[in-house]
């Protein structure tokens, strides 16, 4: 089978590991050439010399980090950098919150400036946003990544609607609890502000809300991802997309 996505450049983000990793993956499978940009050298020139790409080694929270993008035309943006923080709104550090912002939204909009341009000329182009369940639901003690992730997918549908007379489209995957070290990480910080177990998080509090109780594979996310970038995904933009095992149905 011919692979769909031979020629095309794709950037992204938070790929030194979990979902932005199997995204990478997933995208060099098809062809594409991965930019894989992350906080973390290491992680990331591993990936980038796993697929034959190139590691790019960047601090979304730091504005200046678009220097750090290579000057060459940019097909495909996957936005999936971010990170987690859970406390009571009263206790939340402001500096985290805004730090959250800047990497999950500002850095989004700062790509998208400098990409556009690009895909516009070359009449061709895909947004990924990897947002979360969280884009569309709201949970206590998240404020920062509840209000990061709507404000992504309200951005993500001006970019379908700016993008669509070029051939670009932009949508949202909302996944929910996904089997990576964000989402363990975050496990005793969820027991601390709930009064329960950390064994107790997983089953109670994370997996409650679903309809199929388990962690989503990151490599299951990819492969809608990739969907979204073939030929396939060419008609869809401007939408939110639950990979939630039905926690939106309620």
């Amino acid at each position: 089978m011919a692979k769909e996505l031979t020629g095309r450049t794709a950037l992204v983000t938070g790929a030194g590991s979990g979902i932005g990793a199997a995204c990478a993956r997933r995208l060099a499978a098809e062809g594409a050439r991965v930019l894989v940009l992350d906080l973390r050298a290491e992680p990331a020139e591993k990936v980038a010399a796993e697929l034959g790409g190139t590691a790019v080694v960047a601090d979304l929270s730091d504005p200046g980090f678009v220097a750090a993008l290579p000057d060459e035309p940019i097909d495909i943006v996957v936005n999936n950098a971010g990170f987690q923080h859970v406390a009571p709104i009263e206790e939340f550090p402001p500096e985290v919150f805004a730090t959250m912002l800047r990497v999950m939204v500002e850095a989004p909009f700062l790509i998208a400036r400098r990409v556009l341009p690009g895909m516009y000329a070359g009449g061709w182009g895909r947004f990924v946003n990897i947002s979360s369940v969280h884009g569309l639901r709201a949970s206590p003690y998240k404020s920062a990544y509840t209000t990061a992730k709507h404000a992504l997918e309200g951005f993500s549908k001006v970019v379908a609607l700016e993008g669509a007379p070029h051939g670009v489209t932009s949508t949202c995957v909302c996944p929910a609890y996904v089997r990576t070290g964000l989402v363990e990480a975050q496990i005793a910080d969820q027991a601390t502000v709930h009064g329960i177990e950390p064994d107790e998080v997983v089953e109670t509090i994370m997996l409650q809300p679903a309809a199929i109780k388990r962690l989503i594979e990151p490599e299951e996310v990819a492969e809608l991802v990739a969907y979204l970038c073939g030929p396939s995904g060419a008609f869809i933009t401007g939408v939110s997309l639950p990979v939630d095992g039905g926690w939106t149905a309620r």
